[in-house]
């Protein structure tokens, strides 16, 4: 998975871009007029196929390659907190491993979720989660992709994501969605 195929979109940088190296979790600049592939489009970012290597472009860094950046989410203070919550699982569900085309939520990596108040009105969000591999490099970046995708919904101003390895993860806490997609149902 991941590499590029027959179905990957070309691309050329338009501009310097900072990516990420997959599965290293090495910060890069990837310079304009770079040629690479899109491997894989979800969740608002992008994994990309260049001389080799794979590299996760931030959403945030989209049109770097030609792409929209997702749009910014929408929220007044009176929107209540079941509403707030299900916009925290939408969130959860745009993050995805580089290599693998399901969300964290779908693979099970999130193991709780917990939204609160705080002393001035606005929200805060816990997280605890894992990785399907404890050594994997891109851990750091799932987890600010957690935090930045979670703090981009209004009236949340504080992140707390904990990255945990108990239980260990194993493919029995994906969901059938994301075993079907992965071959493993």
């Amino acid at each position: 998975m991941g590499a590029y195929n027959q179905s990957s979109e070309p691309v050329v940088f338009e501009r310097d871009c900072a990516a990420v190296m997959v599965p290293q979790g090495q910060e890069v600049t990837l310079p304009a007029g770079q040629n690479g592939y899109i491997t894989q489009a979800l969740g608002g970012s992008f994994t990309v196929f260049v001389d080799g290597n794979l590299f996760r472009i931030a959403g945030a860094d989209a049109d770097a390659i030609g792409k929209e950046p997702p749009p910014a989410i929408v929220v007044d203070d009176r929107t209540s907190d079941a509403d707030v919550e299900k916009l925290v699982w939408e969130q959860l569900r745009t993050c995805f491993d580089p290599e693998i085309p399901v969300n964290i939520v779908d693979l099970g990596l999130v193991y709780e979720c917990t939204l609160s108040h705080r002393d001035d009105g606005t929200r805060k969000v816990e997280v605890r989660m894992t990785l399907t591999a404890p050594g994997c490099g891109m851990g750091d970046i799932l987890v600010e992709d957690v935090r930045s995708k979670l703090e981009a919904i209004p009236t949340i101003t504080e992140t707390d994501v904990e990255l945990v390895f108990d239980p260990p993860w194993n493919h029995t806490m994906m969901s059938d969605v994301a075993k079907l997609e992965t071959g493993m149902l």
